[in-house]
């Protein structure tokens, strides 16, 4: 495979509002060290997040829409440090925390294409949930992505991929494209409820095309509230 092309990103970069940020995410790498097994995944889809008085409307997606909670702190926390929640109670999904520290938000990994340690991120899919159909399917949707790079909640929220400092016995490392994207896409995200999963939030980013983008579906009552 070609090599990408990166730099590492900073604070700064990482320090306006998630929707901003974003797109800018696409074609960037995560990579991570998790009991010594190194993995490096590109990322092809993204989701923008915004916590309570961030930006110029209210998000009922996001999970600090209500303010700082114990779940949530990381959200507020200073940019570039990865969020790890929880989700259906099995998945352990990855934010890179995003705008100026004590104004929630973050960015959601969706989707990413597995270009460095592959045998690693399989064998982790294959422990956690199972058979993995193809490659393409190896980070494909969040869940699949936080079990390919190894980020487990609770023990790795708030791992610092600026710095690449080692929390709970992992590494994390972002690193930027050094040009941007062509052929970014956008529109609702992926199965939030209401509004908050409608074009009114266009705030899903991917690179149009690309095998590894998760498939869309709407969360609960987003058809009717005006995605369809």
């Amino acid at each position: 495979m070609t090599p990408v092309a990166s730099r590492p990103a900073s604070r700064d970069e990482l320090s306006a509002l998630p929707v901003e940020v974003a797109p800018l995410l696409l074609g960037a790498l995560l990579e991570t060290v998790v009991a010594g097994e190194r993995v490096v995944v590109r990322l092809t889809e993204v989701e923008a997040y915004h916590g309570l008085g961030t930006g110029d409307r209210p998000d009922p997606g996001s999970h600090a829409r209500m303010g700082p909670t114990a779940r949530n702190a990381t959200m507020w926390g200073e940019p570039g440090h990865l969020y790890v929640y929880l989700s259906h109670g099995i998945h352990s999904c990855v934010n890179v925390v995003c705008g100026p520290e004590g104004v929630a938000g973050g960015v959601l990994l969706r989707g990413a294409e597995v270009i460095e340690g592959e045998a690693v991120a399989g064998r982790r899919r294959l422990e956690r949930r199972g058979a993995v159909r193809s490659a393409r399917d190896l980070a494909r949707g969040p869940g699949r992505l936080g079990d390919a790079v190894g980020l487990r909640h609770p023990v790795h929220d708030g791992t610092d991929a600026v710095t690449g400092a080692e929390h709970a016995g992992a590494r994390a490392r972002l690193l930027l494209p050094a040009e941007p994207v062509a052929r970014v896409a956008t529109g609702p995200r992926v199965g939030v409820a209401g509004i908050a999963g409608t074009a009114a939030f266009p705030w899903r980013f991917w690179i149009e095309g690309d095998a590894t983008v998760s498939t869309f579906r709407w969360g609960r009552g987003a058809a009717e509230a005006g995605g369809a």
